[in-house]
């Protein structure tokens, strides 16, 4: 079956922070696979924009080298690589003066010919405002227009709300695109497919069906030269409030009454608002912080964390919580979230543990039934699995065997697993909001975090440590284990 490419409308995208560590290994990458699977129109054009002094040569060559660096050899086709560096030019631009901004404001409206304007914001949250300040100041923002911006969205809940309100001062909400690159994900997506679009899984997606639902995102990287960052946010804030939860949502919302964007974000937005304070009453129970020491990282021998860093500090660098949604469908289901540094493999993946089968009607020697269990696991190798029971093939009597129904990607899929920025930079030209987080959700994500903070510094919970190379520190297995459960180590 071929598949049907959604055409998009001509369009500028002005990518702020053009020569940043994003847009050499993301944005550039993925618009350049764009174009070559023919999705580009032919008047796209691409606008680098930062203080460093290039002109359009200069910019060009700056992404060829990005190009040769980060997209596979094989997918250099010379003549879509030369038509995508003639769609780019250059502006030097200052986000905290007036200097430059005259010059990309000529640079568009010599183009002004109805087509699309989308300004990606590539640069640290503190120039948020400033720079959607002097996008209205110069006259740069219209019916037409896009805002993209990346996380960190707030440290926490206050400072999100000024965020948001420094935005919104200049952009409606509906041109705001507030980008979570995990829901743009393609077996994130597919999770909304299983769910919404075959009839078997909805009528078990609930507390009666369900036992309970792990999500972990494993990392094998230390913090490396981003330690003092990651110092500052730390694993909650850098993956809990976002992308971790974002998961949630997508596993726990009610079905959507369509498709559209806001139809979809209005039940996620209500997933959040019915979680479970964690305060101090169950941080320890609930909870589990932890640093990672040395140990052994993918290529040997590794530092711990404090060692990369410098200096005594309590962020973490690995978080575990248990969730409980409190409405008629999750009640009494809990959702256990995991997410570090130096761990044991790279894995993301959400588990759908079903409930045990009541009573067995096979013997003793046919083996007890195991519960089923749905896999989707993100990355690296994305799939999807359905573990089922089924009997083991043989004469001898009954005898029941564990197997997956197993949906590889790569195997069921002959083409290129499309990054999740390529997906999500068109959605934009096409005005798409569906995997974008809206204004209320991402405080509402805060409501429910800050108080968790708050709790680890009132009962000065310690933070624990986990030497490198492993699942985590041993709080977090007895913090599933004290309810019966065991954590998924990539498993599947």
């Amino acid at each position: 079956m071929t598949r049907q490419i959604i055409p998009v409308a001509p369009f500028d995208y002005v990518l702020f922070g053009g020569t940043g560590d994003l847009a050499q290994r993301k944005l550039l990458p993925a618009l350049y696979h764009r174009d070559l699977d023919g999705q580009l129109p032919d008047a796209a054009r691409l606008i680098g924009a930062s203080r460093a002094e290039f002109d359009a040569d200069g910019y060009q060559a700056f992404a060829r080298e990005a190009l040769e660096q980060h997209v596979p050899a094989t997918l250099l086709e010379a003549e879509c690589l030369e038509r995508f560096l003639a769609r780019l030019d250059y502006v030097a631009i200052d986000a905290m003066s007036d200097d430059g901004w005259n010059d990309l404001k000529s640079m568009l409206d010599a183009r002004d010919d109805g087509r699309i304007r989308a300004y990606y914001l590539a640069v640290g949250p503190r120039l948020f405002g400033p720079i959607a300040e002097r996008l209205d100041k110069f006259d740069l923002i219209d019916e037409r227009t896009r805002l993209v911006i990346e996380k960190p969205l707030g440290h926490d809940l206050d400072s999100a709300i000024a965020l948001n309100n420094a935005v919104g001062a200049h952009f409606r909400e509906d041109q705001v695109f507030r980008i979570d690159h995990y829901l743009g994900k393609e077996t994130v997506q597919n999770l909304l497919a299983l769910r919404f679009a075959n009839v078997m899984f909805e009528p078990l997606w609930n507390a009666a069906h369900i036992d309970h639902v792990q999500i972990t995102v494993a990392e094998t990287v230390g913090v490396g030269d981003r330690a003092g960052y990651y110092n500052r946010s730390g694993a909650m804030r850098d993956m809990v409030q976002n992308h971790l939860l974002q998961l949630l949502c997508l596993v726990a919302m009610e079905p959507p009454a369509s498709g559209e964007a806001d139809s979809i974000r209005d039940e996620k937005l209500k997933v959040l608002r019915s979680l479970r304070p964690i305060t101090g009453e169950n941080i320890e129970a609930t909870t589990v912080r932890a640093q990672y020491k040395a140990g052994a990282g993918p290529d040997g021998k590794v530092d711990g964390f404090l060692d990369e860093l410098g200096e005594a500090s309590d962020t973490e660098t690995f978080v575990s919580l248990k969730a409980e949604i409190d409405n008629w469908r999750w009640a009494g289901v809990p959702f256990y979230m995991r997410t570090g540094k130096r761990m044991a493999m790279r894995m993301s993946e959400i588990v759908i543990q079903f409930r045990s089968v009541p009573h067995s009607v096979f013997g003793s020697g046919a083996g007890a039934p195991v519960a089923n269990q749905l896999v989707l696991r993100l990355q690296p190798d994305e799939f999807v699995k359905q573990w089922i029971m089924i009997k083991d093939p043989g004469p001898g009597g009954m005898r029941l065997k564990h197997v997956p129904l197993d949906m590889s990607f790569a195997e069921n899929f002959d083409e290129r697993a499309p990054d999740a920025y390529e997906r999500l930079l068109l959605d934009v030209i096409r005005g798409n909001q569906t995997l974008f987080m809206r204004r209320d959700e991402v405080e509402a994500a805060w409501r429910w975090i800050d108080p968790i903070f708050e709790a680890w510094e009132d009962r000065s919970q310690a933070v624990r440590s986990y030497t490198a190379g492993t699942w985590g520190p041993s709080q977090s297995i007895a913090m599933i284990e004290r309810d019966g459960r065991t954590w998924n180590d990539g498993d599947a």
